[in-house]
C-alpha cells in the first residue's frame, strides 16, 4: 500500500498544518485546490492555471468550466470548483441542512475516474479486503482509503456499544449509479462505506411535498467524529441526506477544518 500510504500521511500532514486559527473568510479556490492536490499527492501533479495536471500523463482535467449552474446542474455535471463549492462542517452534533446544502454530494465524475480508475476492471485492481467487525469489505487501496477505514473500524470497536450501528455493513464497492440519476456513486471507486441500515434515513424516503425533506439521524454523532477524523465525510450533513453512507474525501474535510466550518455553529 505505498501509494496509499503517501496519501495518509500527506493529508495527515495537511490537517495538523491547519488545526490552527481559522481564517475570518472562507478559503480561497486557490486554497481549496492546494488542499485537493495534498490529499491525492500521488495522482495529482500540480494545478496548471484552470487544469489540474495529473501524474498519469493524460490530458489536463478542467477546473472551472465557466458555467452557471443551478444546484440540480452541479449534481449531474460538476466541474472541480463546483465540487468545493460547498464547506463540509465537522463536530459532533447534526441538524437540519439548509436548502440545497449538500458538501460532498456535488462530485466531479471524471476526477473520482482519474483518482480511483475510469471502469469497474480499473477500480477492482486496487480494491483490498477491509476486516469490519467480522466482515471483510472490498475498499480501494489508492490514496490510503482502506488503510483509513480500517483505523475507523480499530477505533470504533473501543466502544461495543456502537456496533449494532455498524454491522453489517450495507456494502461498500458496487460500480454504480445514484438512485435516480446517470452520476455514478462513490461506492464505483470503492471509496465509500453504508454501515448498518437499521438506523438509516434517507431524503427520498421521507420526502414531503415538492423538494422538501424531513430531516432525521438516529446514529450517534461518536461514529461521524470518527470517520471524519480519518477523512471521511457522511451524508448526515447533506440537505438530500443518507445518514448510514460515508466516502472517502479527504481534501473536504482538509478545507472544511481550514474554514473553521463547525456543525456545533449556531
Amino acid at each position: 500500500m505505498g501509494q496509499g500510504q503517501t496519501g495518509v500521511g500527506a493529508i495527515l500532514g495537511l490537517l495538523a498544518a491547519l488545526a490552527g486559527p481559522a481564517p475570518a473568510a472562507e478559503p480561497t479556490l486557490e486554497q481549496k485546490l492546494a488542499a485537493l492536490a495534498a490529499a491525492y499527492p500521488d495522482t495529482i501533479e500540480r494545478v496548471d492555471g484552470n487544469g489540474l495536471r495529473m501524474t498519469d500523463g493524460g490530458p489536463p482535467l478542467v477546473i472551472d468550466d465557466g458555467k452557471a449552474k443551478s444546484h440540480a446542474e452541479k449534481l449531474a455535471t460538476a466541474d472541480i470548483e463546483d465540487s468545493l463549492s460547498q464547506i463540509y462542517p465537522l463536530g459532533g452534533c447534526a441538524k437540519p441542512p439548509a436548502d440545497d446544502f449538500d458538501p460532498g454530494r456535488i462530485r466531479s465524475e471524471a476526477l473520482l475516474k482519474r483518482l480511483y480508475g475510469g471502469n469497474a476492471a480499473a477500480v477492482r485492481r486496487d480494491l483490498v479486503a477491509v476486516d469490519w467487525f467480522g466482515q471483510r469489505l472490498q475498499v480501494t487501496q489508492r490514496h490510503g482509503a482502506a488503510q483509513a477505514l480500517q483505523a475507523v473500524a480499530a477505533e470504533l470497536a473501543q466502544s461495543p456499544k456502537l456496533k449494532r450501528y455498524l454491522s453489517p455493513s450495507a456494502g461498500t464497492f458496487n460500480w454504480r449509479p445514484i438512485a435516480g440519476t446517470a452520476t455514478l456513486s462513490v461506492h464505483s471507486f470503492g471509496a465509500a462505506i453504508d454501515v448498518n441500515t437499521r438506523s438509516a434515513d434517507y431524503w427520498r424516503w421521507t420526502a414531503k411535498g415538492k423538494g422538501g425533506t424531513r430531516y432525521r439521524n438516529r446514529y450517534p454523532l461518536e461514529i461521524v467524529e470518527s470517520f471524519e477524523r480519518h477523512g471521511f465525510i457522511w451524508g448526515g450533513r447533506w440537505y438530500h441526506f443518507d445518514t448510514m453512507h460515508f466516502e472517502y474525501r479527504p481534501e473536504l474535510i482538509a478545507i472544511g477544518r481550514l474554514a473553521g466550518a463547525n456543525a456545533c455553529a449556531p
